[in-house]
């Protein structure tokens, strides 16, 4: 059975991320409280930064920008679109 959990981000019972994404308290939090499929919606999310910063994920400066946005993501106001984002034109 899935363990459970009161997701901070779509406010319900479901089922848990099955792995801590950091050994640090931020991914203690995570793991706690945030629903699988709330994770799935941050790494779509983190994807769309990723790109539109042009961040490089071996270096610590993208490392701690994408963690500082991810608290956002979920304990914080949310994570803010890039300056020029356009979104794509739906087909």
């Amino acid at each position: 059975m899935a363990r459970m959990v009161k997701c901070v981000k779509l406010s319900r019972e479901l089922p848990g991320i099955k792995w801590k994404p950091w050994e640090d308290e931020l991914g203690q939090r995570i793991y706690d409280n945030v629903s699988q499929e709330a994770w799935k919606m941050w790494l779509e999310h983190s994807k769309m930064l990723i790109n539109e910063y042009r961040l490089d994920l071996m270096s610590p400066k993208a490392q701690q920008i994408l963690r500082e946005q991810c608290e956002q993501y979920f304990f914080g106001e949310g994570s803010a679109l890039p300056p020029d984002y356009v979104a794509p034109k739906a087909k």
